[in-house]
């Protein structure tokens, strides 16, 4: 009887119904969430929870400005935002 193909793995491992059965396995035993959450990068937390976006708007001069300070300083436009308005809170 002919094999039946499966496809392949994103790493391009051949997908078997030995490697199905192991995966059924793994996934009943459950999984360490934060272990798999570690593993899936991404950007790093910010602070004490998960960050939000703002959204602002600049008049065009403002902008070149921040610009071109973050470039000066080889720092984002966020990273000098961020640093400004904590300073300016007074918050750390």
């Amino acid at each position: 009887m002919a094999k039946k193909d499966l496809g392949a793995t994103q790493s391009g491992e051949p997908i078997t119904d030995e490697l199905v059965e192991t995966l059924v396995d793994q996934a009943e035993a459950g999984f360490d969430t934060e272990e798999v959450l570690l593993r899936r990068g991404g950007r790093p937390p910010m602070g004490s929870a998960a960050a939000s976006v703002e959204s602002v708007r600049l008049d065009p001069e403002l902008r070149q400005a921040l610009s071109e300070k973050a470039h000066a300083e080889g720092r984002t436009n966020s990273e000098l935002i961020r640093d400004a308005l904590r300073r300016y809170l007074h918050a750390s």
